[in-house]
């Protein structure tokens, strides 16, 4: 039973912030880690992201039975009931919320909740079933993690927390659309109106290079403005140059399943290596450009 509740709060997607929450951690720390800190961030984070997890479990009962890859989750099968999972949901979220608050900051415990509503509200509940624009609703919720570890040790929204937020939430679009082609059918199947089967897989490869492309401009700002070093440069680019030339071999795919699985495969280990790269490629002193 209790790995069935394990997997309402979505592992990989745990994961994936968490991963997200040190990039954004390290950039701020410049090579100075307080590790009492660190802990209490990721494990406030990703108790919201998991609070927010299970309660798309339960909104997306109705659309999961028809999607073979979620059809066996435990409130599909009805092994747990709803109103058990909101109640996990709202412990997870207590939690998660008093954390960054209480031990964290307020930037912090603001960027959550700014996270969980975009994620909850605005996608779960309304975009993700009506508009192919979801996946810029949801990027938006997917980079609130990185900017909670950034602001839990800077203190301040900046000019690196806000390149940080465009970038993880540019970074997210090809991400998702990779996963969107390679369940291709799933997706349909459910009637959700992402941009592949909304429009078109070609569509979706061609503004997929476009994303990769602002990725890794904005992501480039973070040198141009001093707060990384050349070694971040060097493995930033490479990794883009390489996500870009999987992004153009798609065009001439035999399978775009087993093409989407490698762009969206490669995705996160580029965001995994650039987030911990963070820890080493930082650029002292910092400059202090605060936005708020």
């Amino acid at each position: 039973m209790l790995k069935k509740y394990l997997f309402l709060t979505k592992p990989g997607i745990l994961f994936g912030n968490f991963v997200t929450t040190l990039g954004g951690y390290f950039v701020a720390t410049q090579g100075s880690v307080d590790f009492l800190l660190l802990f209490l961030t990721l494990l406030g984070t990703t108790l919201v992201v998991a609070s927010g997890c299970v309660v798309n479990n339960v909104i997306d009962q109705d659309i999961d039975h028809k999607m073979q890859r979620t059809r066996n989750r435990a409130l599909v099968k009805k092994t747990i009931s709803p109103s058990v999972a909101m109640a996990f949901a709202f412990v997870l979220g207590v939690l998660g919320f008093s954390i960054l608050w209480f031990e964290v900051n307020a930037y912090a415990f603001l960027f959550a909740v700014i996270g969980f509503i975009v994620y909850v509200f605005f996608y779960s509940l309304w975009t993700k079933r009506t508009t192919i624009h979801q996946t810029v609703v949801g990027s938006l919720s997917g980079a609130s993690p990185p900017v909670i570890g950034y602001t839990a040790v800077a203190g301040q929204f900046d000019v690196a927390a806000l390149l940080i937020f465009i970038g993880y939430a540019l970074w997210q679009m090809p991400h998702s659309w990779g996963i969107a082609i390679y369940r291709f059918d799933d997706y349909k199947n459910a009637g959700v109106p992402i941009l592949p089967v909304a429009r078109s897989i070609h569509r979706t490869k061609i503004e997929s290079l476009i994303y990769i492309v602002l990725f890794t401009i904005v992501m480039n700002a973070l040198y141009v403005f001093g707060y990384t070093n050349w070694m971040y440069l060097v493995i930033l680019n490479a990794l883009c140059i390489y996500w870009f030339y999987i992004g153009i071999l798609g065009f001439n795919a035999e399978n775009d399943q087993i093409w989407a699985k490698r762009f969206f495969l490669f995705s996160v280990t580029l965001i995994t290596i650039l987030s911990i790269s963070f820890l080493f490629t930082y650029h002292s002193p910092a400059p202090n450009l605060p936005i708020f």
